[in-house]
């Protein structure tokens, strides 16, 4: 039995994964998908002085509290910035790292270094009444739709679960100053539908910290894949188990 640890992207809630979470439950593995500080169920918590540190400190609270090991930490989009640091803080604890269609930080990078696009939605924020409150990026025309979600009952029950992004979240840098990080296996789930504007892919380097070769998976639909694909998503992570 595995564990899986799965955490949200920006603006979204751990309700992304819900049809992700019964089916490796089914196959006998244990599964967390919290939602972290300012989305979901701690939505009331969201505030300027939210960031990637405290993001980082939500996963290895639950790690930790939870005194889980063996953990397969699968991160979406902007966290994949936060399994990064977080691995680096208790890499004895993580099995597995996945970096699903997620953001792959060098150390002392930001988002806006691993994802330049967001700087737009930064400076956006920051001319806004808020100056801190990042809205979530808007519905396109398929085959973008909202996060690469086109089916109208979907785009309603995702815009459900939409809340604004910190800015701070973008600033802070990733630390990866721990050697051991460098040991844990790494996956990188691509999706490879149609991205949104400005948003690109830093190629995965051919050999891994690890020294082991990369293994990449590609799933053929848009960015939020746990709710176009969770079937075949699913299938990729217990390989992993």
């Amino acid at each position: 039995m595995s564990t899986f640890l799965l955490v949200h992207g920006a603006w979204h809630s751990g309700r992304c994964w819900e049809r992700v979470v019964p089916l490796l439950e089914a196959a006998g593995h244990r599964v967390f998908a919290p939602s972290l500080t300012g989305y979901g169920d701690k939505a009331h918590l969201l505030g300027p002085e939210v960031g990637l540190d405290t993001h980082v400190d939500d996963v290895v609270g639950l790690l930790t509290e939870g005194d889980l090991s063996d953990v397969v930490l699968v991160g979406h989009s902007y966290a994949g910035l936060v399994i990064s640091s977080a691995a680096n803080r208790t890499p004895e604890r993580i099995a597995h790292l996945v970096y699903l269609d997620a953001m792959v930080p060098e150390d002392g990078e930001s988002a806006l270094d691993a994802q330049p696009v967001t700087r737009q939605l930064m400076e956006l924020a920051e001319k806004s009444e808020s100056g801190w409150r990042v809205p979530p990026m808007p519905e396109q025309p398929a085959p973008l739709g909202l996060f690469g979600v086109t089916d109208p009952a979907d785009v309603a029950w995702l815009r459900g679960m939409l809340s604004d992004h910190p800015v701070r979240c973008l600033q802070q840098p990733v630390r990866l100053d721990n050697p051991a990080v460098n040991a844990i296996p790494r996956t990188h789930i691509h999706s490879v539908g149609a991205a949104p504007a400005g948003v690109t892919r830093r190629p995965v380097l051919p050999i891994q910290p690890n020294g082991t070769a990369a293994r990449v998976w590609e799933l053929p639909t848009g960015h939020d894949c746990m709710i176009t694909m969770p079937s075949e998503l699913s299938e990729l992570l217990l390989k992993l188990s």
